[in-house]
């Protein structure tokens, strides 16, 4: 290890403002709205609030595949929160979410409307509202939700862990970097070894599961999140590339990943969504007015 000054916690930890890298303006060690905004509200009984971060793309993507299966009562309005602008500490989003993460659910089907948080939760909840991508089978509904949970509990070693020292600190820790890079690759050979078995993380069949997985996962080997792939030697795994790019030749995957996109090529990104013709109607007056 190289050669570095100590750092000595202090007896009494405190915040340090300047501290934080390049996300030291949108964190802070309380909760609660910063600002008064109140929420925007479409034509659709499902109101989606989120960012096309991996979080955010599970949810969408569960959106739009509910769609494709014929489920016309999943139709949605997505609506974007720029977290880097602190979108998500408006008092309105802050009313749907008291943790302040993007995504972000109202479902206006029911009365009083419901409010769901935490993109594991919101997947299970639509699984469940329209009968889809969960089995009702005990021992294979068991399975898919085993790794839904998977996912819920690794994910953090993979963003804040690994991507966030990897990435984005502003001063690069070698310690921290081999951690987290030693846990991705154990979490990356857990996938592959179920994938050497299994078409799908649950089974046979593809499930909630899989889209809670693939956007942190498939994205890291496909080299679209940390730009860790050499770093990490991700071709090695075999199973996981092949479910990666398997689940990313679903039309439903491609344009969940589209939805509430601000970052890529412009082509790439659907800011809004409030209607499947969205996609089709992309025209390049709304790419220009993204620009602004």
């Amino acid at each position: 290890m190289s050669d570095t000054k100590e750092y000595v916690p202090p007896k009494v930890w405190t915040w340090n403002k300047d501290n934080g890298g390049q996300f030291a303006k949108i964190n802070r060690p309380i909760a609660g709205s910063t600002h008064e905004k109140v929420l925007p509200v479409g034509k659709h009984p499902l109101q989606l609030y989120s960012l096309a971060t991996p979080n955010g793309v599970k949810v969408t993507v569960m959106l739009e595949e509910l769609l494709a299966a014929g489920h016309t009562g999943a139709e949605y309005d997505a609506w974007l929160i720029n977290i880097g602008e602190g979108d998500q500490f408006g008092s309105g989003f802050v009313d749907v979410n008291p943790n302040s993460k993007i995504p972000a659910l109202m479902d206006h089907s029911e009365n009083p409307p419901v409010r769901v948080f935490e993109s594991g939760s919101i997947l299970m909840y639509l699984a469940e509202k329209f009968g889809a991508f969960l089995p009702t089978e005990r021992r294979a509904r068991t399975e898919c939700l085993s790794w839904l949970f998977w996912q819920m509990g690794s994910g953090p070693y993979l963003g804040g862990g690994f991507g966030h020292f990897y990435a984005y600190a502003p001063i690069k820790i070698e310690y921290a970097i081999d951690r987290f890079a030693m846990e991705v690759k154990r979490q990356l050979d857990v996938l592959d070894r179920r994938l050497a078995e299994s078409e799908y993380l649950g089974g046979d069949t593809y499930s909630i599961a899989d889209m809670a997985v693939w956007p942190w996962y498939g994205a890291l080997v496909s080299g679209q999140v940390y730009g860790a792939g050499e770093f990490l030697e991700v071709k090695s795994y075999a199973h996981v590339n092949r479910w990666t790019n398997q689940i990313a030749e679903r039309p439903a995957v491609k344009r969940g990943r589209m939805v509430n996109r601000a970052m890529g090529p412009l082509e790439s990104q659907l800011r809004e969504r409030h209607d499947a013709s969205d996609f089709e109607t992309k025209t390049q007056d709304k790419i220009e007015a993204a620009k602004k």
